[in-house]
Formats: C-alpha cells, structure tokens, sequence
C-alpha cells in the first residue's frame, strides 16, 4: 500500500495541485536569484536578499521530495511504516533554512552597523549611457516582490487544507522574501539620498520576524520528530484538534492513557491500559473535528495492561 491510497482522493487532488505550485516556486525563485545576483553591487540589503532567495528553494525541493515519496514510496520490509514522516523530515529540513536566513540577515546586518561600513551604489555602462546602479537595484526589487507574494498567499490555503507543515514553512519562507524586496527598495533609495546606515537597519528590520517564524518552525518540527504531541499548523503549542481527541479517547475508555504522536499530515493514537474494543473500530467517528479532516487519524491501537512477574 502506498501513502497516497491511505488518503482521501480530494486530498490526494490538492497535494498534486501544491507539487505544480511548488515547480512554478523553484522557476520564479531560480529567476530572482539571477537578476538579483547581476545587479547587487555592494548593498547589504542586497547581499542578505540573495542568500535568502537561495535558501528559499530549499523549503520547496524538499516538499517535492517528500510528497514524491509519500505518494509513490511502497511499504516493504525495510520501511513497513511507508515514508509519511519524510514529510516530517522535510519540514524540519525547511525550518533549518527558515531560521538560518533571519540569523544570518540579523548577524551580517549588525556587523554592518557595528564597523560602520559605508556601502557604495556605482555606475554602469548601459546601451552606451552611465545609469546608476540602483536603479537596477530597485527593479531587481520590485521583481522579486511580486512572485512570492502570489505564490506565498496560493500556498497557505494549501498548506491548511493538507495539514502540512512543510508547505506552511515555505509559505512563511515566500512572505519573508517578499518582506525583504520591500525593505530592499528602502535600504537602496536610503543608499541613494547618503544614508549610510539605511540599508544595514532594513535589513535588519525584516531578520527578527524572519528569525522569530523560523525557531516556531524548528520548535514543532523538533518535536514531530521525537515524537511529540501534535502541534499546531502555524505554532509550536500543542493542536487543538489532538488536544480535544485525546479528551475524547480517554472518556470513551475510561482508565486508559492515550499517547498521540504526528507522522507528517497524519495522527496516531495509542491506548495504554485498555484492550480495546471486540468489533470493528470506525476512527473517524472517534475523530472530534471537522468529518471533512477526519482523514488525519490515521491509527488507534490499544496496549491492554501487562504483568510481569517478579
């Protein structure tokens, strides 16, 4: 059995429509990064926002990734549980480059500002006339402005409906470039009217919220991979569905400890200290959200009470 057979076909619709999303994300990002790149010069804004845009593609190759081997990836001896954690995998890969782009940006933009560096916007020679290179610099700017802002605001709604992290991390990743091209354009035309100091204060503006969304990421993708309990799509506090199915199954059992755990868009329960039921168990009647979502528990298993002896 695949990961793919074990979900809905309406789920199984939208997580293609989120993979042909994410190969536009890696094209339009691949072209950022290479107008970008032509026309940085010596603007920190500049420098900081072409490291992002490369750590950028990071969240979208590896929701590729994951989704290619959640759907098609067979359960076989070597992985009897199929590859629905390499979701897991996928988003704490995307947290990782989430994080390290805030710290980075922070990190160069104080050095900046603590040596006092005065960058400089230039000249270049274009179709025979001297134009100043912050001119480029702005349309480079305005140009990536525009892709992560769409794909960012189509990805969200995805990402919800999917119960995935992963995507919701690069929706996070594309707001922050879309951040960034606005801070860009100040920092340059602060360049340009001798403000120094400008284009370092830009950039490290947009670091702290980029920094503060990547270590929520890192703190629930930390904890889907130690097994934790099920956080939320957008916080590391614990989800409320999980919370309100956890109450459910305790009452429905009375006595038992449930433990729940998250393996990529999926939930699983165990029932400690009960035998479970005799009959054929309906888990998505067990499931205290939305019927529609229903799909997201996966497993219920009960472990009855054990004796050992002395």
């Amino acid at each position: 059995m695949t990961g793919a057979d074990e979900l809905p076909d309406d789920i199984v619709r939208t997580l293609r429509q989120a993979e042909r999303l994410e190969y536009w994300n890696i094209g339009w990002t691949i072209s950022i990064i290479v107008s970008m790149g032509l026309v940085m010069g010596q603007s920190q804004t500049m420098k900081t926002a072409w490291v992002e845009d490369t750590l950028g593609l990071v969240p979208p190759i590896a929701f590729l990734v994951a989704a290619r081997m959640e759907r098609r990836g067979q359960v076989s001896p070597r992985y009897p549980f199929g590859f629905h954690r390499v979701n897991g995998l996928g988003f704490f890969l995307a947290a990782v480059a989430l994080a390290a782009t805030g710290g980075l940006m922070l990190w160069d933009s104080a050095m900046t500002l603590v040596h006092g560096d005065h960058a400089t916007v230039g000249s270049v020679r274009l179709l025979g006339r001297d134009i100043w290179l912050g001119w480029l610099m702005l349309a480079a700017q305005v140009y990536a402005l525009v892709p992560p802002l769409i794909i960012g605001s189509k990805e969200l709604p995805l990402a919800e409906k999917l119960s995935d992290k992963l995507l919701h991390t690069d929706a996070l990743m594309n707001k922050a470039n879309w951040m960034t091209g606005a801070a860009g354009i100040a920092g340059v035309l602060g360049l340009g009217l001798g403000l120094w100091w400008a284009d370092s204060v830009a950039a490290a503006f947009i670091s702290f919220g980029i920094v503060s969304d990547g270590i929520k990421a890192l703190r629930s993708s930390t904890a889907e991979l130690v097994d934790g309990a099920p956080r939320g799509l957008s916080s590391p506090k614990l989800s409320d569905d999980a919370q309100a199915l956890k109450e459910r199954l305790e009452a429905r059992y009375s006595g038992s400890t449930v433990r729940l755990r998250e393996t990529g868009r999926l939930i699983r329960a165990e029932v400690h200290g009960h035998v479970g039921p005799q009959d054929a168990l309906d888990i998505d009647a067990l499931w205290p959200g939305r019927p529609d979502e229903a799909w997201r528990l996966s497993q219920v298993s009960f472990a009855p009470p054990t004796h050992r002896d002395d």
